[in-house]
């Protein structure tokens, strides 16, 4: 985690443009640019990553940005714990900090209109390949038809909204309430939770830099998401349907999401 370089690294990488800030307004900052106070997002990149997903290759460029609330309060505690030697609790701090990615794919000074996609973390669809939602099939097609798409884009992943931002504990808990009939929104409301927690703001800011406010398609269908990155501030916003392996496992889950909003036929979800 690149909350811990040494002071020394974190100014070579900045002279050469590799660790930098951007504001709300995906403006980026000078070094040493204060910056609204609480509001600025660290990026780092970009880093050549080849990927190899589902026996098909891709060459992204890969940012790695975490919000400076957070990154400045962990690192005054890592500077005193470093002092101290206390390795555990150092290690324990790490993981606590979200740090988000973006995956940048094609030329974006080719750009015109590119394809996005804005992804929740899943580690039981994305790593685990649990076959109870359709997130992992939807980060691997959506890389791809970036990737097959004559504009290219990106793909924004947001590490902070694990079981649409209750967190992995909390949604261990529903998966049992789903089991023992509940859906997966009727299992959040029992817990006393949102049905939806996810806070797309940081994805606005990185979409505002990276895309310089142009126009872009999204992949997704929930209206939702485009409702709140256009309350960000994003305009032009196409929604792209987006509809990935689908199986008996997750088809009552998908169906949920048809009731609860999200742009899918029953023949998208193989109900008709």
């Amino acid at each position: 985690m690149f909350t811990y370089l040494d002071p020394a690294v974190r100014q070579r990488l900045t002279k050469q443009g590799k660790l930098f800030r951007i504001d709300r307004d995906g403006t980026k900052l000078e070094a040493g640019e204060a910056g609204p106070p609480g509001s600025t997002i660290s990026i780092l990149g970009p880093i050549p990553l080849p990927l190899q997903l589902c026996d098909k290759h891709f060459d992204v460029q890969w940012y790695a940005c975490v919000r400076n609330t957070e990154l400045d309060k962990i690192e005054e505690l890592a500077d005193e714990l470093r002092e101290n030697n206390s390795q555990r609790s150092f290690a324990t701090l790490a993981s606590f900090m979200a740090v988000n990615s973006v995956l940048v794919v094609g030329d974006p000074q080719a750009w015109v209109n590119p394809l996005v996609r804005v992804h929740s973390s899943c580690l039981t669809g994305d790593v685990f390949g649990s076959q109870r939602c359709d997130c992992g099939p939807q980060m691997h097609a959506a890389l791809e038809r970036i990737r097959n798409d004559k504009q290219g884009g990106l793909v924004i992943y947001m590490s902070g909204h694990e079981g649409r931002g209750i967190g992995l504990w909390a949604k261990a808990a529903t998966y049992l309430l789903q089991d023992a009939g509940e859906d997966t929104y009727q299992a959040n409301r029992t817990l006393g939770l949102p049905d939806d927690s996810r806070d797309f703001s940081d994805a606005a800011a990185l979409l505002k830099y990276f895309l310089d406010d142009q126009a872009f398609r999204l992949l997704t269908n929930n209206p939702k998401k485009v409702d709140d990155l256009t309350r960000s501030g994003l305009g032009e916003i196409t929604r792209v349907k987006h509809v990935s392996g689908v199986t008996d496992d997750n088809r009552r889950y998908l169906s949920a999401k048809q009731d609860w909003g999200h742009k899918l036929s029953a023949e998208d979800i193989g109900l008709d």
